[in-house]
């Protein structure tokens, strides 16, 4: 379950009832409201705010969960098991009937009591492992997964750092994919994902190679620098010499024996599986830790 635009229709009357409930400082009371009221401004002219919160400050997520905090005791008190993180919600039950009945009160609850808007758009009722959360995919067996458009945005991400026409030079692109994939698996180190991040790995690497070898340009600096990083000459001549696209040399055996693995991990490039693995290792209990080494 999605909220529709609901940082721009938290009503300030309801939200001010829940605060002066908890909070006996009337100045500090006074004080949010004016935060809640301060004007926006629209086409140059500054307008008076009468719903929703300032987007982008660190006082709204606050007030968000203060907001959807009796969302949260409704669910709890149905005995529903739920997780909600801001306006974003997934309420677990046991068929899709159960799901569609608790779809529909919710939504009352919700537009009713709480005068929010549900984005039918984006709320669905559905098997667990057919939508993703917080860019997560919650599988059957109780493990996560990588929800497909996480990958594809890192995969759309490494195809414009690693465009052939950027005119960078290859260690910059080498320090920018490190620093993006570092980030990306810190977020995802608790999916269930070896054998995707072994593939993405190889993907990567193909496509590093694709971009060294259109940095050579010319038939003959392309043969120099297979030469050089090890491929004998005859070998480095036929694909200097071929008339396939970049993207087809980088697959051929003599543009992986000039950049292997061991080169890559010289280069500094960011391994995501021996890195998925030492993460998981450190989340292991010390002895579970002890056990694996041995």
């Amino acid at each position: 379950m999605d909220l529709k635009t609901f940082f721009d229709v938290v009503n300030h009357d309801r939200l001010m009832y829940q605060l002066s409930k908890q909070i006996g400082d009337k100045p500090l009371l006074r004080l949010i409201r004016k935060y809640l009221q301060s004007g926006i401004m629209i086409g140059g002219l500054v307008s008076q705010r009468t719903e929703g919160t300032p987007q982008g400050s660190p006082l709204s997520p606050l007030l968000s969960n203060i907001v959807l905090d009796e969302m949260d005791k409704e669910l709890e008190s149905r005995g529903h098991k739920f997780v909600r993180y801001a306006d974003d919600c997934n309420i677990f039950v046991q068929s899709q009937v159960a799901g569609e009945r608790v779809m529909q009160s919710i939504s009352n609850f919700i537009e009713g009591k709480l005068k929010l808007i549900v984005n039918k758009d984006k709320s669905k009722v559905c098997l667990v492992n057919q939508t993703k959360y917080l860019g997560y995919t919650l599988q059957n067996t109780g493990s996560l997964s990588i929800a497909i458009k996480s990958l594809d945005k890192l995969k759309s991400k490494v195809c414009i750092i690693t465009k052939r026409n950027r005119g960078v030079k290859f260690e910059q692109v080498i320090a920018e994919l490190t620093a993006s994939l570092r980030g990306w698996l810190n977020y995802f180190q608790y999916a269930k994902c070896k054998t995707l991040l072994n593939q993405l790995d190889c993907w990567i690497r193909r496509k590093l190679r694709c971009y060294r070898l259109k940095q050579c340009k010319g038939t003959f600096t392309v043969h120099k620098f297979l030469e050089r990083m090890g491929v004998p000459k005859w070998q480095s001549w036929i694909l200097a010499l071929s008339g396939k696209g970049h993207w087809r040399k980088s697959g051929c055996p003599q543009a992986q024996q000039a950049m292997g693995n061991r080169w890559f991990d010289e280069m500094g490039l960011y391994n995501l599986t021996l890195n998925y693995e030492r993460l998981t290792n450190l989340r292991k209990p010390p002895c579970a830790r002890a056990c694996t080494v041995v």
